[in-house]
């Protein structure tokens, strides 16, 4: 079979890459649980920013730029280390991936609920049946190629994203503005972290990983008509939008929405209904929801051919069956696609089983988040290592300020990581889990299985070939 993207056109540009970054990062989908920090989620943002999103960022520009092949973690780490610890870490970003759809795609159904029958929001079955139904719509568009699923994400990026992220930080400021009850204070007290409230640390995983995914664009290297001056162009665009649109839209949410009411799926369309209610919008709900249903479907779309494309790559090299790989008349890998499918329905399951829809929402954002911050431990560890074993390769861009640049970079984003990894494990206030130790046992089942599967099935397969 002909080496993954071999046959694919030049079809991405600056602008297309900076809103595949947008819309595989600037999520409506974390504002309500970042919300929950009030004006603290500045600090928490920039934090944030210097120590993980901004390394992460420098690191995916000189990675991508220097390896620009279709494949990104997986051509890395097997450059850096071997086939194995690649697939571990391209395995762990596809399932971080399958566990994060259920939680957008929930964002979606909440909005079609509030455009129906708003209670039907807190049913878990119809949270399960409307999710299935949507992922498997976009999963379809998605077998017909990077070329149709591209035109759906460049769309949705500025139509179900940024429009909507916009107008909540026009409505809010114009809310404060004009004099409006604010719901949180804005003061040097409000702005540093309550640590007496620990437990709202958990909130932090929602930040971090409204932040993730720079790297993933990196996937469609052979795409991109000038990767070496596209990727940094594109990534410095990106980057300025994501983290000032994070911040106001927080903040907004903050500002009309008491914190004991913010619910972590249904908190943004709360903070619209406010809004248009005070304003005399009412008419403009129904045109918001069908912005942010795209928006979400172009999000789901964004993440669904990357890992997969990784995967592909690997396949090359006999770590996952020969048989998963084939490719359909569109040049999409439609069988991995299809798996995806499969294991997206197990995981969204977890509705069924939990007391309420924000405890399953939660459930699976959080094990999302922590298996995705085990995946960019890995990917800093990556970049740390490609310095030294290929000193010798040509960088377009580079990491400023050498290798002290690096292990600045290195050190401070698996810190982080690290770090938000312990307090994932802390119970979010507000939300009812049920039992704390089924709770904390799924997360460490999750974390160890997601750890574990992958490196049996490449040495199975890895033997035979």
């Amino acid at each position: 079979m002909a080496n993954p993207g071999s046959s694919s056109k030049k079809v991405l540009g600056v602008f297309s890459l900076a809103m595949i970054n947008v819309i595989a990062v600037d999520s409506l989908r974390s504002l309500p649980a970042t919300a929950h920090f009030g004006f603290a989620v500045v600090f928490y943002y920039i934090a944030a920013g210097l120590l993980f999103f901004i390394p992460s960022s420098l690191i995916a520009a000189e990675l991508a730029t220097t390896w620009p092949k279709t494949g990104g973690i997986y051509v890395w780490a097997k450059n850096a280390f071997s086939k194995e610890t690649a697939f571990l870490l391209v395995s762990l970003q596809w399932i971080y991936n399958v566990c994060w759809y259920p939680t957008i795609l929930s964002l979606m159904a909440a909005i079609l609920a509030y455009c129906i029958k708003p209670e039907l929001a807190h049913s878990t079955a119809y949270m399960f049946l409307t999710i299935s139904a949507m992922f498997w719509g976009i999963l379809g568009i998605n077998c017909l190629g990077l070329k149709y699923s591209s035109y759906l994400t460049s769309f949705s990026a500025v139509v179900g994203t940024l429009i909507p992220i916009g107008l909540v930080i026009i409505l809010g400021s114009i809310w404060f503005l004009t004099g409006h009850q604010s719901q949180i204070s804005f003061s040097l007290k409000s702005f540093l972290p309550d640590l007496n409230h620990i437990g709202t640390l958990a909130f932090f995983t929602s930040v971090l990983f409204s932040l993730m995914g720079m790297e993933m664009s990196a996937v469609h290297a052979q795409e991109v008509k000038n990767p070496r001056s596209d990727y940094p162009k594109a990534l410095l665009i990106s980057a300025l939008l994501i983290l000032a649109s994070f911040i106001l839209a927080s903040l907004a949410i903050a500002v009309v929405v008491p914190v004991q009411k913010l619910s972590v799926v249904s908190g943004l369309l709360e903070a619209y209904q406010l809004f248009f209610n005070s304003f005399h919008m009412k008419w403009m709900m129904p045109v918001l929801a069908v912005l942010m249903i795209c928006g979400g479907a172009g999000g789901v779309s964004a993440w669904l051919l990357g890992p997969v494309k990784a995967l592909l790559v690997a396949s090359q090299d006999g770590l996952i069956p020969k048989s998963l790989a084939k490719l359909n008349r569109f040049n999409a890998p439609y069988r991995l696609i299809l798996l995806q499918g499969v294991v997206f329905m197990v995981l969204t399951s977890a509705f069924l089983f939990m007391p309420t829809v924000s405890a399953g929402f939660w459930l699976l954002s959080d094990l999302a988040s922590q298996i995705s911050l085990i995946f960019y431990c890995g990917l800093f560890i990556v970049a740390i290592r490609l310095r030294y074993s290929h000193p010798e390769a040509h960088r377009p861009f580079q990491v400023p300020f050498g290798q002290h640049g690096m292990w600045l970079c290195g050190i401070s984003g698996i810190a982080c990581c690290l770090f938000t990894i312990l307090a994932g494990f802390l119970p979010p206030p507000g939300i009812s889990l049920g039992s704390l130790v089924r709770f904390e046992s799924f997360l460490i089942i999750g974390l160890i299985f997601a750890c574990s599967f992958p490196l049996l099935i490449s040495k199975a397969f890895y033997r035979s070939e």
